[in-house]
């Protein structure tokens, strides 16, 4: 399930690279999303990071935050990897709190 925070990363991140040139946000968009049907079947594997697992994305410097509950799989963040690493400790912390 991706949060509708991740959602707003996802968005963000497809519109910078739609303004770079028409046509990269949705290799992007379908880029990401491909990397987080992959948690399908690896979730779990990918390291701990700032208490979520951390997957790189394959194609665009990102990465996906994810936590696994009950068998559910939630995305928590979609976010650049150039990000300072306290920035981003700091927003996962503060989008822990359920919606």
């Amino acid at each position: 399930m991706v949060l509708d925070r991740a959602k707003e990363d996802l968005f963000d991140g497809y519109a910078f690279y739609e303004k770079q040139q028409p046509g990269i946000g949705d290799y992007f968009f379908d880029s990401i999303s491909s990397d987080i049907d992959s948690l399908l079947i690896h979730h779990g594997f990918h390291r701990n990071v700032f208490g979520l697992h951390r997957l790189l994305a394959k194609t665009f410097p990102f990465s996906i935050y994810y936590r696994i509950v009950d068998e559910t799989i939630f995305i928590d963040a979609v976010l650049a990897q150039r990000g300072n690493p306290k920035s981003i400790r700091d927003l996962l912390r503060r989008r822990s709190r359920p919606e």
